[in-house]
């Protein structure tokens, strides 16, 4: 053998080798060698594939680190949609989806059930051809999402490179363990970035980032949850799952074989019960009929297949003692009595911190410092104390009491009319014009990245900014002569700064955060005025008349409209803005014929969804239809994404509105 064959065996035994390990240590939790080891071997490979550039393949562990830098994401065609699943809460609806499923099958036939958990991550697509892995894209509207294949590479517990010849489409959910999201904060923390949320959240926003060695250094990890073609494999769910793990696909491996009702609710409460332990976040069970002959016989509705159903758990609950209740100060200035708890995990985040609303709520709870109480997260979003355990009250701790002065300022509170909350007085408190400027910062308002908390309380304790208008004033001497502030953050904060200035008119109005103008009553009042120049030049007659004629504007929102443009103060802060060219125009929207597909229909918005909610406004509102901030008497369908509040829910069922997916939103449009 000459030394070329040889050290070509030898690229070939290390690329083998490093596969190997890479399954043992992502997918098996079970390595075999030091992590020293394995960068020797790794090392190794690199320095073979520099000095043999011809060598290198799509699938060599080398190609993993990521590509440079995307100037955006591509939209892709997925090989078949990915519907979304019914879901329930509760039992009877779930014997009644059995019995669905019992009467479309034919007299006598046998059922059975594959059981799993709902893995609580980003759901993806993954193709691959020839044995190499080819194509990977976010979920989106379930017909067509974005190509995140570069992304995908950097994914350790993800082969590249598979022993089956033939096409193979899988779905997956890329999630994000308990502990590395743990680790990943602490990180963030000690460069003075925000932490992500939850686990959920980290891993579906790096999976759309444009830099790929960003995404490698992210500790993502991949379950496949469903085989496209599966019944070319096996004749059931469940062996196909066992077949795609024998090519070294990474499975979560729990699912179980259910075959009477009985079975199928007693795995659900074993997943729940279990689902504590587990390193990553589950929200549920997903019931499958189990034979691919029976899902075809069963088939789909337009917006869920028959065969499977998703039961949901209850807002996870945990306890915890309270050790202090402080008042803060909102943007309206209005005061939230919050818990400061000791810390106790919930739903996958460290909980330390939990709202009590506001005096009413406080005073029907009655809680004390020092007491055992019971917190779950509203949504699964926002914590909040739900009980009190009286009983092992300590003692006759004094029951707590709103404060007559704002906690910040020391002005003066009151209670406006029939509102329940208490309001400071004082038009300037610091407090309240710093959680304004962070509301005009807002992803959904003016975007303006790098502005967060800790900054924004600088800027107002230091005096730099009093108002958001005072934003455009900064320059990088100010900010660079902040605590913390490099010159490199400071340049990306005013740099973000500047790039607002150029945000629709609706943007700016849903920053200013107008009372009872959410997003979409702001870009129906942008879409009226036009301009910030034209909003100013309104007479109060004027005004009211354009204001009144807008579809949707009640009364309370008419004057509230009336009072932000002619009250001195937000009148002054709207010429600031104005005189800084801050957001003048409103771009027109497209014309949209009167027989659109959704002529007629009106729609609420809410959850997390596959894009930008705005986005999903603009396809209602282009196709004819009309859009609510909040579900409204003749509000006909609540748009539901994932992690939707109860209340929603409920003001649904209260108003006869129709509770419909993303996926069926889509059907809707296209007729």
């Amino acid at each position: 053998m000459t030394d070329h064959e040889h050290t070509l065996e030898r690229h070939a035994e290390l690329v083998r080798e490093i596969r190997q390990h890479d399954h043992r240590y992502y997918v098996l939790d079970d390595p075999v060698i030091s992590d020293q080891q394995y960068d020797a071997l790794y090392r190794e490979l690199v320095d073979l594939e520099r000095s043999h550039p011809e060598w290198v393949t799509s699938d060599s562990p080398t190609q993993r680190v990521g590509a440079e830098p995307r100037s955006g994401l591509v939209t892709v065609e997925h090989v078949i949609p990915m519907m979304s699943l019914d879901n329930t809460y509760s039992e009877e609806d779930l014997v009644d989806f059995i019995r669905r499923v019992r009467g479309g099958l034919p007299t006598g036939a046998e059922m059975t059930f594959c059981l799993e958990p709902k893995l609580d991550g980003a759901s993806v697509e993954l193709v691959y051809e020839g044995g190499r892995f080819v194509q990977g894209s976010t979920r989106g509207d379930g017909t067509h999402g974005e190509d995140i294949t570069a992304n995908m590479r950097t994914v350790r517990s993800l082969p590249l490179s598979i022993d089956h010849r033939g096409p193979l489409t899988l779905r997956a959910e890329v999630v994000i363990f308990r502990q590395d999201l743990a680790r990943v904060n602490a990180e963030r923390a000690e460069r003075g970035e925000p932490p992500f949320a939850n686990p959920r959240n980290a891993a579906a926003g790096s999976l759309r980032m444009l830099d790929p060695r960003v995404v490698a250094a992210r500790p993502l990890r991949i379950f496949v949850w469903q085989v496209v073609e599966g019944p070319t494999l096996a004749s059931s769910h469940g062996e196909s799952l066992e077949r795609i793990a024998a090519l070294g696909l990474p499975t979560h491996g729990r699912h179980r074989i259910c075959r009477d009702v009985e079975s199928v609710l007693a795995e659900i409460a074993r997943i729940d019960q279990e689902r504590r332990s587990l390193p990553y976040e589950t929200d549920g069970a997903v019931v499958k009929v189990d034979s691919f002959e029976q899902q075809q016989l069963l088939g789909s509705t337009a917006k869920f297949p028959r065969w499977a159903i998703a039961y949901k758990f209850s807002a996870e609950r945990a306890t915890t003692i309270v050790r202090a209740i402080v008042v803060q100060v909102g943007r309206t200035g209005a005061l939230t009595p919050v818990a400061q708890l000791d810390p106790v995990q919930l739903a996958g985040t460290t909980v330390s911190r939990a709202s009590l609303h506001n005096a009413q709520v406080l005073a029907d709870l009655d809680v004390r410092v020092g007491d055992h109480v019971t917190i779950e997260k509203a949504g699964e979003i926002i914590p909040q104390v739900v009980a009190v355990e009286y009983g092992a009250r300590v003692g006759d701790p004094p029951p707590f009491t709103m404060p007559k002065k704002c906690p910040a300022c020391d002005a003066p509170v009151e209670r406006r009319g029939e509102e329940v909350a208490l309001r400071c007085t004082n038009p300037d408190c610091p407090a309240a014009v710093q959680q304004a400027i962070v509301y005009f910062a807002k992803r959904f308002a003016m975007d303006i990245d790098g502005l967060g908390e800790a900054l924004v309380e600088q800027l107002v304790d230091t005096g730099l900014v009093h108002d958001v208008a005072e934003l455009y004033d900064l320059d990088l001497p100010k900010l660079v002569a902040l605590d913390r502030m490099g010159n490199k953050s400071a340049q990306n904060a005013l740099d973000s700064i500047t790039a607002s200035r150029a945000r629709p008119l609706a943007r700016l109005l849903t920053g200013l955060g107008i009372e009872h103008v959410g997003p979409v009553a702001a870009e129906q009042l942008a879409q009226a005025a036009g301009s910030l120049q034209k909003l100013l030049g309104w007479s109060p007659e004027q005004a009211e008349t354009t204001v009144a004629a807008i579809n949707g504007f009640g009364p309370k929102m008419v004057q509230s409209v009336l009072d932000f443009l002619f009250d001195t103060r937000t009148r002054g802060l709207l010429e600031k803005l104005r005189d800084r060219h801050v957001s003048t125009a409103q771009p027109s929207r497209p014309q949209t014929a009167a027989g659109g597909p959704l002529a007629g229909a009106s729609f609420c918005v809410t959850g997390v969804l596959s894009r930008p909610r705005e986005k999903v406004h603009e396809q209602i509102t282009l196709a004819g239809g009309q859009v609510h901030d909040k579900v409204k008497k003749d509000t006909q369908y609540l748009v539901a994404g994932e992690k939707v509040g109860r209340s929603k829910l409920e003001t649904a069922k209260k108003y006869g509105a129709r509770v419909i997916s993303e996926t069926e939103l889509a059907a809707m449009i296209r007729g």
